[in-house]
């Protein structure tokens, strides 16, 4: 077993994990005359991406800092003639971090207009200030992808076979899959990272583009959220707790969304009153930043939340796969006022597919008010037999 941890270490450091959305961010800038905007919480290798991208097509390329002022100036002009100066003999612009430049939107609207054959990508770490700027003055000229994590779609497709995934299912659980995290060997190097990620640019986004009166509020309404998850979150509990508003702890949960931090789950109904539907479930898009957040890294022999673990990783790495292969579903739990409940819930069509995570190998059934109710759905047991398939 040492042998092999240490094998899979080594692959690991050396090997190159080609993100899903590479290719498909490839073929939209060779076959169309339209922006490209790529979401992300910070560190999730935007960047990374973006070169390969670069590397690939061959294009003349002018790499943008938004930070610089002259970039600033130019790029919140609205002169199509200055932006012209700067862009001329490039056949791409690389523009990161677009919504730190004032009117980024209407100025790469002009852009496009004004220069068709140019091919553009934008880059951006929150979704509610770089959809403001952008998303709304480029409507039918852009598109737009969200890069999560890396996903266990992603190293089965392009690195790792069944044994090799198996024996990383561990290290995920607890350190999650943010790409500098996953290419440490250390565990304890790893954990510091994962700290610093938290210091330096979780809340970054939140804090910075959003008027908060209470930052330490949002940090103990995350820990809140970490310890309950895979529970219906109640938020008149946690407005109770932390002494602020439901308004405001509805406010703070909806900044931790549009950051990529968390992401939530309604109840399914079809408007029967049995059916509770007043309360969202909380997960991660990071298992890594879930356990920083509560401050704990034990081995899965000596947790107790194993089975919150790995409801959140099926979850959440269910959630990437589907999206990235551009499968149109809506996710959902399931639960009635007599205590039957379903984990997870797609709605694909017409059709209703249910599905229970349990992290050992127990068998378990349908409920039969989930049969009797949706004759026509299906219930599937995911455990550790199954679940690659699931997820990759």
């Amino acid at each position: 077993m040492l042998l092999t941890n240490l094998k899979i270490s080594i692959i690991i450091v050396f090997m190159f994990i080609p993100r899903e959305l590479e290719s498909q961010i490839i073929n939209k800038l060779k076959t169309f005359s339209k922006a490209v905007v790529i979401y992300g919480a910070r560190q999730v290798g935007k960047t990374t991406l973006v070169d390969s991208i670069i590397q690939n097509l061959q294009y003349k390329t002018l790499s943008i800092n938004a930070d610089e002022e002259k970039y600033i100036d130019v790029f919140s002009s609205r002169d199509l003639s200055k932006m012209k100066s700067l862009v001329e003999g490039y056949q791409m612009i690389v523009i990161d971090e677009a919504q730190r430049i004032p009117n980024i939107g209407i100025n790469l609207k002009i852009l496009c207009d004004g220069l068709p054959d140019l091919k553009i990508i934008a880059t951006g770490s929150s979704s509610f200030e770089i959809a403001n700027k952008i998303s709304e003055p480029l409507t039918g000229r852009i598109w737009s992808f969200l890069l999560h994590p890396l996903s266990w779609l992603e190293l089965k497709k392009h690195t790792y076979n069944s044994f090799e995934l198996n024996n990383l299912q561990n290290q995920w659980l607890i350190y999650g899959g943010y790409p500098e995290i996953f290419t440490t060997i250390n565990n304890n190097s790893k954990e510091d990272l994962l700290k610093e990620i938290g210091r330096s640019y979780l809340y970054k986004d939140v804090f910075a583009l959003a008027s908060i009166k209470y930052t330490s509020k949002v940090k103990d309404l995350l820990k809140l959220l970490a310890f309950q998850v895979g529970d219906e979150v109640s938020i008149q509990e946690l407005s109770n707790s932390l002494s602020i508003s439901r308004e405001a702890i509805e406010h703070y949960i909806d900044l931790l969304e549009k950051a990529f931090i968390i992401f939530r789950l309604s109840g399914f109904s079809r408007n029967l009153r049995k059916e509770v539907t007043k309360m969202d479930k909380i997960y991660f898009y990071d298992l890594g930043i879930r356990n920083m957040v509560i401050d704990d890294f034990k081995a899965m022999n000596n947790r107790n939340d194993i089975g919150q673990l790995w409801e959140n990783f099926i979850i959440s790495e269910r959630q990437k796969k589907l999206t990235y292969q551009k499968i149109s579903f809506s996710p959902f739990f399931w639960r009635v006022h007599t205590g039957a409940e379903i984990d997870y819930v797609e709605e694909k069509g017409n059709k209703l597919f249910g599905y229970e995570f349990k992290y050992g190998k127990k068998k378990v059934k349908a409920p039969l008010s989930w049969i009797n109710t949706y004759s026509n759905s299906s219930f599937e047991l995911i455990n550790q037999n199954n679940y690659l398939k699931f997820i990759s």
